[in-house]
């Protein structure tokens, strides 16, 4: 298994994977308005001369597209004790194509994305993880915290 960073080339893959993890979260009740800002969004920052977004992908073994993919971007905050340079990474869109699961494609990408972000000097990295993705997070190094997270939709 070869785990490669993605390019603006893959961009209509990533949001195939996008799909497909949506789906399994039972996100089902949308239409594909999103498809197309989400791939101009993928192709300016996989393309960025400094970029502070990062895909890592495993390509089907036959070709054909892609198996699995990790996205994770960088945010600049203030620093803090933990965190002086306040920069802090964002894992997400973690897929893997149904018929190319448990072969530890996830895995790769996951690992090749959190070295993305080592070689970036990024110290803490954040995700939301499923029920069914908390082992591979947690056996990675990530533990749940008891953040008061929140949201809005604006």
């Amino acid at each position: 298994m070869r785990t490669r960073q993605a390019t603006p080339d893959d961009a209509d893959e990533l949001i195939l994977l996008r799909a497909v993890l949506l789906h399994t979260m039972g996100r089902d009740d949308w239409n594909d308005d999103w498809r197309e800002p989400a791939r101009r969004s993928l192709v300016r920052r996989l393309g960025a001369a400094e970029p502070t977004m990062a895909a890592f992908v495993v390509e089907r073994p036959a070709g054909g597209g892609l198996a699995a993919c990790a996205v994770g971007t960088i945010e600049e905050r203030l620093g803090n004790p933990h965190n002086p340079e306040g920069r802090v990474g964002y894992v997400f869109s973690v897929a893997t194509h149904p018929d190319m699961r448990r072969r530890g494609y996830s895995r790769a990408c996951v690992e090749a994305l959190l070295e993305w972000y080592r070689d970036q000097g990024v110290t803490a990295v954040h995700l939301t993880a499923s029920p069914d993705g908390e082992p591979l997070y947690t056996s990675l190094g990530f533990t749940r915290h008891p953040d008061p997270a929140m949201r809005v939709r604006l």
